[in-house]
């Protein structure tokens, strides 16, 4: 018998239990995967606060109230009208203090960053990254004998007299009962790797999207429907939109913070790392895990498939990444001719950012990541890079500028007029 269950070893999860043994209470966290970590693990380690002691040194002012009006200024406005405005302000009121407690237990951050819209700088970011959360939390969860069981499936809520009192789990390829005095705490992240779940709640169009965490299957949603809770708001998500696809290779600074002597290290020196130092840092991380932005597209880039053939309006979205879904292998290729990669080799065009910190060009994915960015002197050399069709591509290209320069509809509906792709450069 426990205190209390958690349900899901990341970044919500291990906090909540980490609270709870602060309080002297007995917890018990079950993971289903291997390693504990979830979205928070793969994530880049941000926390955006209001009111934070970095705030404070850096000579900011800042308010929850004002905090709470910004956080209204990032989702679309339909989506901003289905706002809890008393549970945004509960929860941004915390976020100060949250972020005290989690620099109580060693961890260091770096910041504030600029974040627009927000009107000042609010982004914290973890040092050296995510992992530090999930190794910091887990050790003082251990260290105050908690208890952590990885591989282990949580398959049912336990109801007694209209209370939640336990799980119903499977580890070992055994049922395993787990019960609790005060309860279950449901922190097994989002639905973004059900495909059933987005058919249901988003569409059909969107089920052949993955999600960043292939683990993320609404495990806790199903668990709290199968009990009797409904559902709301659905259909509300962050994206779709389009992402690089992840390096093969595990970054060398994430895998010497899974140290903890080093990651310790690296926290104390943190203060006197030059900034410049600090961005270079940042933009590597950012070539890893950004989107391209939108504005690509507009100034002449398009889209193109395993096959080298064009599938979509690019200024269309979310249909744009809903049909990159269905492409082979569901990848596709963003092409820039000479044009497009001088024009996005300086400021202020950009192929992704982190506002303020860091700005990646063209020159910079093709530097540090050759796996995912190809340059060539023509079309033909190019399309070999990818193991492209050389004839498709020319024959999409050849399409492609005919219709831009003479009369005529595009084939997906992008608007005509803009320059042909041409020139001695390319890359995809």
């Amino acid at each position: 018998m426990y205190d209390f269950i958690v349900v899901g070893g990341g970044g919500s999860g291990l906090a909540a239990a980490a609270r709870g043994v602060e309080l002297g209470l007995s917890v018990l966290v079950l993971e289903k995967q291997l390693q504990l970590g979830g979205t928070t693990g793969i994530a880049v380690g941000s926390y955006t606060t209001s009111g934070s002691a970095l705030q404070r040194k850096a000579g900011i002012e800042d308010s929850v109230e004002d905090h709470a009006e910004d956080a209204g200024k990032f989702p679309p406005l339909d989506i901003e009208a289905k706002n809890n405005a008393a549970y945004r302000h509960q929860f941004l009121s915390h976020a100060a203090e949250t972020l005290e407690w989690l620099t109580g237990m060693g961890l260091v951050f770096h910041g504030p960053s600029p974040e627009p819209p927000n009107r000042v700088p609010r982004m914290h970011n973890v040092v050296p990254g995510a992992q530090a959360y999930i190794l910091t939390l887990q050790s003082k969860i251990l260290a105050a004998s908690g208890t952590i069981l990885c591989e282990t499936s949580v398959k049912r809520l336990l109801k007694e007299d209209g209370r939640i009192v336990g799980v119903k789990a499977e580890r070992g390829g055994k049922t395993e009962t787990f019960r609790s005095r005060l309860g279950v705490i449901l922190a097994a992240g989002d639905y973004a790797a059900a495909p059933d779940l987005i058919a249901e709640f988003k569409g059909d169009s969107f089920s052949e999207i993955e999600g960043i965490n292939p683990n993320a299957c609404g495990d806790g949603h199903r668990l709290a429907r199968e009990a009797g809770s409904p559902l709301v708001n659905m259909e509300i998500t962050y994206g779709p939109e389009l992402r690089f696809i992840p390096p093969d290779k595990t970054d060398w600074v994430d895998t010497l913070g899974r140290i903890g002597w080093v990651r310790n290290l690296m926290g104390k020196i943190t203060p006197l790392v030059p900034e410049s130092v600090m961005h270079a840092m940042i933009k590597k991380k950012l070539v890893t895990w950004q989107h391209p932005e939108d504005k690509l597209f507009p100034e002449g880039a398009v889209l193109i498939n395993q096959e080298g053939e064009r599938f979509c309006n690019e200024l269309e979205t979310p249909d744009r990444e809903t049909r990159v879904a269905c492409q082979t292998d569901k990848i596709a290729y963003i092409l820039l001719d000479q044009g497009l990669i001088e024009k996005f080799s300086e400021w202020p065009h950009f192929i992704s950012t982190a506002p303020e910190i860091a700005y990646a060009y063209v020159e910079d994915y093709l530097r540090l990541r050759p796996d995912v960015a190809a340059e060539a002197g023509t079309l033909e050399a190019l399309a070999r890079k990818r193991d492209i069709p050389y004839e498709g591509l020319k024959k999409t290209v050849l399409g492609y500028n005919r219709i831009q320069s003479e009369d005529g509809s595009d084939p997906f509906g992008r608007p005509i007029g803009g320059r042909p792709l041409e020139g001695d450069r390319w890359v995809l």
